[in-house]
């Protein structure tokens, strides 16, 4: 056998750098790195070498750089992914909460934190967390519950085995996900004889399986038993490249179609079918069709609370769940019946099975009412007088003037707060990741970052970042790495001066405003943040702008510059569009001196016994 020698940590670059998705591309296309004494020595070295052959970024967060490399395989349907490592210590558990957020977004990266030394002489060395009972836990051990794929290097040769796996794991439909090997630092720089062999370039296809038959049975069944049914597309849609297929379902057999947050853009927003958003932040046409469905077509979903309600939307009182997934553990949720498989295959073969089956029509005056109220949330608002005070705009309206100056090739980027909300109900996605909203984990930060890496996945697309005041406070050094790549992103600005989402919601729930907005939180000196200074710091161009006709003629700027631009907006903390939405579970306390969380309380009772009573 014919071998090479090299350090473990020029072997992982080396196979890295050879790994392809199905289009020949490499799946991998790079590194994230903050290097430190845990992988400067070692892994820097190697990448050093490999220089373009295996691409190095640096970023200026660990969280952040990770969340660029997640929103990069999330806009390209998890074709094709990115790496991250870091030192030891705080730039390792620094990266736990980009993995969990990767982990319930179903979306791929590999993790590579540095770790402490596998021979233990040094111990206890700089940034290591100590285990009194337990000489084998380092810092890492928090990835472990959030990666789908784990394990630690303290040997070259485990390599052999590990990196298949990791590999495995993250081109898997079933299983993709995060993979965390964590890299002893001593491993790194240990040479071996390795079989030339191991770094052949190597293909990972996407497995498509076909449905089992029993279940395809079953799945007719269902759906030739159903009058009103619904189908609910997550973002197994995207990811299984199955828009055609889901269009084509719907149109033979003439089924209404919802959008969860990571299925929005699935069909067009204009499509006959497509009844909008679904659950808590959903359409009000949605909504309704849900309510009286009697049987909910659950298409690459996970069924989170937003999208159910809380399990409380589904009101017909013999309504049943097909869940057509990949992963068994999903398709599980809500006592449905499972239909495990590929989307598009699934797709595809229920529709040649139906033959000429077609529902009830649905009503479509339902879809035209909500157009309707979308339009009136997001119009300009008429011009005051000029003597008059200028209101400070809703976020609704915010969203109507950014979207009036794009056109359909451009991508919308946002994760926590109200936004999110508002732009699962009110935006008009035309094309198929046309939105990207990160809301399985709902990340404040993530916006920023991840709008560098939809912007390295698709440089030829336009893309606008919409972020509130607070998340760009907690994560926005990314913004001066989009001007250093010269990766040019749109960043709108909302600031309501605080967490006005998170403040509605403690004022729903009986709870006066407080710590939330930062002029009702504790402070000696009144917040006055200059967004404008401070993004043209980082080098990208910025203006605040004060109404709504500022904010579109400002977008023309923004879109003829060549380098990432700030626009900065005040808008009222208060405001929310009132159509559409549904109950969510939000625990109330259940004593309280105060009468508005004691009303709260009883409110709160009400939705849960009329949740019981449809169970």
């Amino acid at each position: 056998m014919t071998t090479i020698r090299l350090t473990a940590a020029q072997a992982l670059v080396r196979y890295l750098s050879v790994q392809l998705n199905e289009d020949k591309e490499p799946f991998l296309a790079g590194i994230w790195a903050i290097f430190g004494h845990g992988n400067v020595a070692g892994l820097g070295e190697a990448l050093h070498a490999a220089g373009d052959q295996f691409p190095t970024w640096r970023g200026h967060n660990e969280q952040t750089m990770a969340h660029a490399a997640i929103a990069y395989s999330k806009t390209l349907n998890r074709k094709r992914a990115m790496a991250v490592t870091t030192s030891i210590g705080p730039g390792a558990t620094n990266l736990v909460t980009a993995c969990a957020l990767a982990h319930v977004n179903r979306l791929p990266v590999l993790f590579l934190p540095g770790d402490v030394f596998a021979n233990h002489l040094p111990d206890p060395v700089l940034q290591q967390i100590e285990s009194m009972g337990d000489g084998t836990i380092s810092a890492n051990d928090c990835l472990r519950p959030v990666s789908r794929y784990f394990d630690r290097i303290t040997r070259p040769e485990q390599l052999l085995a590990a990196l298949p796996k990791a590999f495995a794991t993250m081109t898997d439909p079933a299983t993709c996900g995060p993979a965390t090997l964590a890299f002893c630092q001593d491993v790194q720089a240990e040479a071996y004889d390795w079989p030339l062999n191991f770094f052949e370039p190597k293909t990972w296809r996407c497995r498509r399986p076909r449905p089992d038959e029993v279940e395809l049975t079953t799945a007719i069944e269902s759906i030739t038993q159903a009058e009103k049914p619904l189908i609910i597309a997550g973002g197994g849609v995207h990811y299984s490249q199955a828009t055609d297929a889901l269009r084509t379902f719907a149109e033979r057999h003439q089924i209404p179609v919802s959008e969860t947050q990571a299925g929005k853009s699935a069909l067009a927003f204009d499509h006959p079918l497509n009844f909008g958003s679904i659950g808590v932040t959903g359409a009000s046409s949605a909504n309704a069709i849900a309510e009286n469905a009697d049987l909910i077509i659950a298409v690459g979903t996970r069924l989170q609370d937003f999208t159910t309600g809380s399990w409380a939307l589904f009101k017909n009182n013999n309504y049943r769940i097909l869940s057509i997934n990949i992963e068994v553990f999903d398709a599980q949720k809500g006592g449905g019946l499972p239909l495990i498989g590929d989307a598009k295959i699934c797709l595809q073969e229920l529709t040649s099975a139906l033959g000429n089956f077609q529902a009830v029509e649905p009503d479509a005056q339902l879809r035209t009412d909500w157009h309707e109220a979308v339009e009136r949330v997001t119009a300009e608002p008429e011009t005051n007088d000029n003597n008059a005070q200028n209101p400070l705009p809703s976020d609704a309206q915010v969203i109507g003037a950014v979207q009036r100056s794009l056109d359909e090739n451009s991508i919308v980027v946002c994760a926590a707060g109200g936004l999110p909300g508002e732009l699962h109900k009110l935006w008009k996605a035309q094309k198929p990741n046309s939105y990207h909203v990160e809301y399985g984990y709902s990340c404040m930060g993530y916006e920023i970052a991840g709008g560098l890496g939809a912007k390295m996945a698709r440089p030829d697309r336009e893309i606008v970042v919409m972020v509130g005041d607070g998340s760009y406070m907690m994560a926005n050094s990314e913004l001066a790495t989009s001007v250093m790549l010269g990766h040019k992103i749109i960043l709108v600005v909302l600031d309501n001066r605080g967490f006005g989402c998170i403040n509605r919601l403690q004022m729903a729930t009986g709870g006066e405003s407080f710590n939330n907005l930062l002029d009702t939180a504790r402070h000696a000196r009144p917040s006055d943040i200059d967004f404008v200074a401070h993004a043209g710091s980082m080098g990208a161009e910025s203006e605040k702008v004060a109404s709504i006709a500022e904010l579109e003629s400002a977008m023309k700027r923004a879109r003829a510059a060549h380098h990432s631009y700030v626009i900065t907006i005040d808008t009222d903390p208060l405001i929310a569009t009132e159509e559409g939405g549904a109950w969510w579970d939000v625990a109330v306390p259940e004593t309280s001196s105060r009468v508005k969380v004691k009303n709260a309380y009883a409110e709160y009772q009400s939705h849960k016994n009329s949740r019981n009573q449809a169970e």
